[in-house]
């Protein structure tokens, strides 16, 4: 989410100007722009539902918090029509984890599911700390962990309160982990 400085909004006049507009929601009175892959202008979206599986042989289903999926990979998706299944990578271009308390899963498991997959970027949002020692340091605090795929490896990069959170793949991404943490 990226915050948009404009004059306070009342509810009604959100309503009215934005209701049908699933780029903006309103927060105590202010103009929030949720959608930072719209700015992209790429043939990108999040879906509603959407299941990643990452193995064709094992009995592994995936619902990552949110997922960016390429519209124009969706063709060679061999379920997407019948169901909202992701079995190819190079359909999804981001997947986010908000960790909460299976944080192993989020900071092992599905970091080399992920990696396997092949998808270019994978968020890990760890807004209450509870990632262990070895992922998030001492002393244990909210961290957004930016995993870039670097030939079949994810190269790790964190941020925490105040720094603005840097993302390869959305460039012009102006967002600070204080902009997401719950109010």
């Amino acid at each position: 989410m990226a915050y948009t400085a404009q004059k306070i909004l009342t509810f009604e006049a959100f309503v009215d100007r934005y209701c049908d507009n699933p780029r903006y929601e309103l927060a105590d009175g202010e103009l929030v722009e949720v959608i930072a892959i719209a700015a992209e202008k790429l043939p990108w979206f999040i879906p509603r539902t959407c299941l990643i599986r990452p193995f064709s042989d094992a009995a592994t289903a995936r619902r990552p918090d949110i997922v960016v999926l390429d519209e124009t990979a969706l063709i060679s998706e061999p379920l997407w029509e019948r169901e909202p299944v992701i079995t190819l990578g190079r359909s999804i271009k981001l997947a986010v984890e908000v960790v909460s308390t299976n944080w192993e899963t989020d900071y092992a498991r599905k970091v080399e599911e992920y990696a396997l997959l092949g998808i270019p970027e994978y968020w890990i949002v760890d807004y209450r700390g509870l990632g262990g020692l070895a992922f998030i340091g001492k002393p244990k605090q909210p961290t957004v962990t930016v995993c870039q795929l670097i030939d079949q490896d994810y190269a790790k990069q964190q941020f925490r309160m105040g720094e603005r959170i840097i993302s390869p793949l959305l460039k012009n991404l102006e967002l600070r982990l204080d902009d997401i943490l719950p109010r």
